[in-house]
């Protein structure tokens, strides 16, 4: 049975830079050696992500790169804006308004504080419950 799991952000730390916790997620996921795609809203929030993964903690180094290039199946960390095609992978970290349209094993969903952001996410949990998703929510 396929997951999904909420992270809905509390914490001032995560709350001021949402994306500080979907580099900590990436982490976890590159340790487990879980290959990952990460759905960005836009390119420009692709592109912070890249950023912040080179600079988030200076003693981890986390391999990935934005889709689309020809070594995107070797690349550990996949960071795709809409439009750009990427190879499926077993986990995903999504920061769309909608669910993926494909997915592996597990979706992780990053809300951050906002009460619209917050209203969006039930609706994608709802539709996750849907698809035959076990659903949880962590309070971060």
């Amino acid at each position: 049975m396929p997951r999904a799991d909420f992270y809905l952000i509390a914490k001032p730390r995560f709350s001021e830079q949402p994306l500080l916790l979907v580099c900590e997620l990436a982490r976890k996921a590159y340790a487990a050696q879980q290959p990952t795609l990460v759905l960005t809203r836009d390119f420009s929030q692709a592109e912070a992500l890249d950023e912040l993964l080179w600079s988030f903690d200076e003693d981890v180094f986390i391999p990935h790169q934005l889709a689309g290039d020809d070594d995107d199946e070797h690349t550990a960390v996949l960071i795709a804006p809409p439009g750009v095609e990427s190879p499926a992978r077993p986990l995903i970290i999504n920061l769309r308004e909608q669910c993926p349209q494909s997915y592996g094993d597990r979706v992780l969903e990053v809300v951050a504080a906002d009460p619209a952001e917050r209203d969006g996410s039930r609706l994608r949990w709802r539709e996750y419950q849907r698809l035959g998703f076990e659903v949880n929510k962590f309070d971060m």
